[in-house]
């Protein structure tokens, strides 16, 4: 597994608009996916609508520190201990204004996919939020 670690410039400095985007199933749902469940220690997400093929994957929560960073792990990555997927929230010293730092684990050869599903959702946190 390769880690892959993104840094996004936000527009505010409110970690607490951030924080209800990257902690709540209702936040994540507007960026991450179709539809975000919880259930207090997992995040369920579903990609695709009921009449098309959809995709569903679980993600265990292993850390939550309010606004500041929340990591998890999806089902598919058990045997891994080391892959995990963390959203965090950091002040920017220059600017004042949020980074949103994402770290995510693939193989070798999905990473630049991956970097590419992260750009995609990166784009659609920003339309649906204006960060």
């Amino acid at each position: 597994m390769k880690k892959l670690t993104i840094e996004y410039p936000l527009t505010t400095k409110s970690p607490n608009i951030v924080w209800g985007m990257i902690s709540t199933a209702e936040g994540m749902q507007k960026w991450l996916a179709d539809k975000v469940t919880s259930d207090g220690e997992n995040l369920t997400f579903t990609w695709g609508h009921p009449w098309t093929d959809r995709d569903t994957k679980t993600s265990q929560v292993l850390e939550r520190s309010k606004h500041s960073h929340i990591r998890m792990k999806w089902d598919y990555q058990e045997e891994d201990p080391m892959a995990f997927w963390e959203l965090r929230i950091e002040r920017s010293e220059l600017t004042g204004n949020l980074n949103l730092l994402i770290t995510d684990y693939a193989d070798a050869d999905d990473i630049e996919d991956l970097r590419g599903i992260w750009d995609d959702n990166l784009d659609r946190l920003h339309r649906v939020s204006g960060l």
